[in-house]
């Protein structure tokens, strides 16, 4: 058994909730880390993190709500000093693929003094099961400003299992692991993909971005709509539509297959609910 806590923060989250578990399994004892934990943590009071950190050799960096968000690498800069402050010897943070504003976070903890492994991961598959999208995908229709790209589709338990690997072994401090699914698909393909999983059609439709800012308003108000629709702007423009390799360097085996979480997921009957009102 491994007594000193791993810190997990963002812990109720899709990746965070993945890496405590794994991390249990594995014998060792995590502090989870979001506003609702024993020793709650929560981004928007910082008197809330020596606490959560106390104690703490290693810590899996989730923020929330994005990390282009602004006012995001500020937060990680001071929750780095923190760290340091109360004896956290590494960190592993979840970044974005080719995202600006996650790269100057990444800096901010590359400069810290802290040892440090950076996750920069690529579109999560479990956005269609576990996020905003899921509900789209029990109507039917999938409507993002996304075009005819292609993404290398993300399976969330690769993430979870190169974060517990760089948390519990010291090889891979220093590193960058770019991750990506095993290969490249444009919406439409995932969305034929879903469909032949769940045994009803799911259809991708590509809108504008203004038309995905003006459905966003209703929900999460102008400002937070106008952050998401800048970020689709920014990773849409087929900038990830490349594979990289980070989970085969990093676990020394190929990455899953959107076939095989599509599958996986489908057993599972979320997408056989009755769809919610909107």
């Amino acid at each position: 058994m491994h007594n000193t806590p791993i810190l997990v923060i963002g812990s109720t989250g899709k990746t965070g909730r993945r890496i405590a578990q794994k991390l249990r399994a594995l014998g060792h004892t995590v502090r989870e880390g979001a506003r609702q934990s024993s020793i709650p943590f929560d981004w928007d009071q910082p008197a809330t993190w020596a606490a959560a950190l106390q104690g703490v050799h290693r810590a899996y960096i989730c923020y929330a709500p994005e990390l282009a968000f602004p006012g995001a690498p500020e937060k990680v800069e001071a929750l780095a000093q923190a760290a340091i402050r109360a004896g956290v010897q590494h960190v592993v943070l979840l970044s974005g693929r080719n995202e600006v504003h996650a790269q100057r976070c990444e800096a901010k903890v590359q400069a810290s003094g802290l040892a440090w492994t950076i996750l920069r991961a690529s579109w999560f598959a479990q956005n269609f099961s576990e996020g905003h999208l899921l509900h789209p995908v029990l109507e039917g229709v999938v409507a993002l400003p996304a075009g005819n790209v292609q993404e290398p589709f993300l399976d969330v338990d690769d993430i979870a299992d190169v974060a517990v690997a760089a948390l519990t072994d010291a090889r891979h401090q220093g590193r960058v692991y770019e991750l990506t699914g095993p290969r490249l698909l444009s919406f439409a393909q995932a969305a034929a993909e879903l469909s032949a999983a769940i045994g009803r059609t799911v259809h991708y439709e590509p809108i504008s971005l203004d038309a995905f800012r003006a459905g966003m308003t209703p929900a999460v108000g102008p400002d937070l709509a106008n952050i998401f629709t800048d970020l689709c702007e920014e990773v849409f423009d087929g900038r990830n539509a490349c594979l990289a390799h980070g989970v085969q360097e990093a676990l020394g085996r190929a990455p899953r297959d959107f076939a095989d979480y599509c599958k996986a997921t489908a057993a599972t009957g979320i997408w056989h609910a009755v769809p919610l009102a909107a």
